[in-house]
C-alpha cells in the first residue's frame, strides 16, 4: 500500500498540529516534574476554575449519561439567548468548544478560490482551519504597537476575500479594538459579501463586556458571527463548549453542517448552571481586574521587560532587552516549576514575545519571584 500521506487529500498533506499553551503535561515531563508541580500561566481561563453551581450539575447529570444528548443543545442555547438583548435561540448554535466553530464556520464558508483575511498576530486556529479546507489565508499586519487599524483590512478586503477572522481582544495582545474600528470593517465586508468571523472568548474579562459586545448589532451586520466561550471566564475548560451568536440564516447553515451530539449532556448542563452562578462571576471579575493591575505593575517594574497594557486577562511582553529568547526564558522559568507562552509561534512575531495569564495573588507572586531569579 502506498504511504497514508499519499492517499491524503492535498490539503491535509501540509497540516500541522497549531501551538497553543497548557501543554503542562509535555512540559513537566521535559521538566522531570510532576504534573501537580508546574503552575501554568500558559493558558488564561478563570484562576478560581468553575462555579460550585456547574459542578453539581455536572454530579446530577451523571444519570443521563446512558442516553444520547439533546444534539442541538437546546436547554443551553434558551439560557444564551435570555442573557443578550434581542436574541433568540435561533441566532445561537453551541459547540464542541469554540475550537469547534473556527473550523465550521471555514468549512461550510470557504469556496475555491476563496481567501480569508487574518490578523498577524493573532490565534492561529484561524489559519489552520482554513488551511484545512484547501484554501488560502492573507495576513493583515496590525500596526504600530500592535493595534488594528481599519484602512489596512479595508485594502486587503480587495480581490477574493471571503471571510475576516478577527479576535477582540486580540491573542496574544490582550488588546482591546474599538467599535468604531470593527464597526467600519463589518460595515465594509458587508458591502462586499464578506463575512466576519469575530473571535470575543476573552471580552468578557473586559470591564463595560455589553456595551461592548457586538453581539448586540447581528440586526444591523447579517454578516456577521460572532463566537464565546465557556472555557475562559467560566472555567469549564476540560468540558469544552462554545457558542455563536449570528443572524438565523448563518445559523441554520451552520446547524445543518456541525455534527451531531456535539456537546455532551454534562457539558450542557453545567454551562446552563455556571451562566446563571452570577455571585461566582462576580467574584471572578474582581480577582482579575484588581490582580491584573497587581501584575502590570511589577512586571512593568523589571527593566528588561516591555509590558503592554492589558485589555484582557492576559499580559502580553517583549522580552528582548534580557538576552534571551522566549524559548530559553521558558526553559529557565520552567525548572522553577511555572510555566509561560512563548509566542514566537503566532504569525507576526519574533522570538521575543511571551504571554502571562493573571491568576491568584499567591501565584502572581510566584510568577514575579520566578522571573526575578531567572533574570538575575
Amino acid at each position: 500500500m502506498k504511504p497514508a500521506l499519499d492517499l491524503a487529500k492535498a490539503n491535509f498533506r501540509g497540516l500541522t498540529p497549531c501551538v497553543h499553551g497548557a501543554d503542562v503535561l509535555e512540559a513537566a515531563g521535559a521538566a522531570g516534574l510532576e504534573r501537580e508541580a508546574i503552575l501554568d500561566f500558559s493558558s488564561s481561563v478563570n484562576p478560581l476554575g468553575p462555579s460550585d453551581k456547574a459542578l453539581q450539575a455536572i454530579k446530577a447529570g451523571f444519570s443521563q449519561i446512558p442516553s444520547y444528548p439533546d444534539s442541538y443543545s437546546n436547554e443551553l442555547r434558551d439560557a444564551i439567548a435570555s442573557h443578550y438583548a434581542g436574541v433568540d435561540r435561533g441566532n445561537v448554535i453551541v459547540s464542541n468548544g469554540s475550537t469547534e466553530l473556527i473550523y465550521l464556520f471555514a468549512e461550510a464558508f470557504m469556496r475555491r478560490g476563496d481567501v480569508a483575511l487574518v490578523p498577524a498576530p493573532s490565534f492561529g486556529e484561524y489559519e489552520t482551519a482554513v488551511r484545512k479546507t484547501g484554501e488560502k489565508v492573507r495576513y493583515v499586519k496590525l500596526g504600530r504597537g500592535f493595534q488594528v487599524t481599519s484602512e489596512k483590512f479595508l485594502r486587503a478586503m480587495s480581490g477574493n476575500a471571503k471571510i475576516v477572522y478577527f479576535c477582540n481582544p486580540n491573542n496574544p495582545t490582550s488588546m482591546l479594538t474599538s467599535q468604531e474600528t470593527l464597526a467600519s470593517i463589518i460595515q465594509s465586508a458587508l458591502e462586499r459579501d464578506i463575512l466576519v468571523f469575530l473571535d470575543e472568548d476573552f471580552l468578557e474579562f473586559v470591564d463595560g463586556e455589553e456595551t461592548l459586545s457586538m453581539i448586540r448589532r447581528i440586526r444591523e451586520f447579517p454578516n456577521l458571527f460572532v463566537l464565546r466561550s465557556f472555557t475562559k471566564l467560566f472555567g469549564l475548560t476540560g468540558l469544552r463548549i462554545g457558542y455563536g451568536v449570528a443572524s438565523e440564516e448563518l445559523v441554520s447553515v451552520l446547524m445543518n453542517a456541525k455534527l451531531p451530539w456535539n456537546v455532551n449532556c454534562l457539558g450542557q448542563a453545567a454551562a446552563v448552571a455556571a451562566l446563571n452562578d452570577a455571585e461566582h462571576l462576580k467574584r471572578t471579575l474582581d480577582l482579575v481586574r484588581e490582580e491584573k493591575t497587581f501584575l502590570f505593575s511589577r512586571l512593568s517594574k523589571i527593566k528588561a521587560f516591555k509590558v503592554y497594557p492589558p485589555d484582557a486577562n492576559f499580559l502580553f511582553l517583549n522580552i528582548k532587552k534580557t538576552g534571551l529568547t522566549a524559548a530559553q526564558l521558558k526553559q529557565k522559568m520552567l525548572r522553577k516549576g511555572v510555566l509561560i507562552r512563548d509566542c514566537s509561534s503566532f504569525a507576526g512575531l519574533d522570538e521575543y514575545y511571551i504571554r502571562v495569564a493573571v491568576k491568584t495573588r499567591q501565584e502572581n507572586e510566584r510568577l514575579l519571584a520566578a522571573f526575578k531569579e531567572c533574570l538575575s
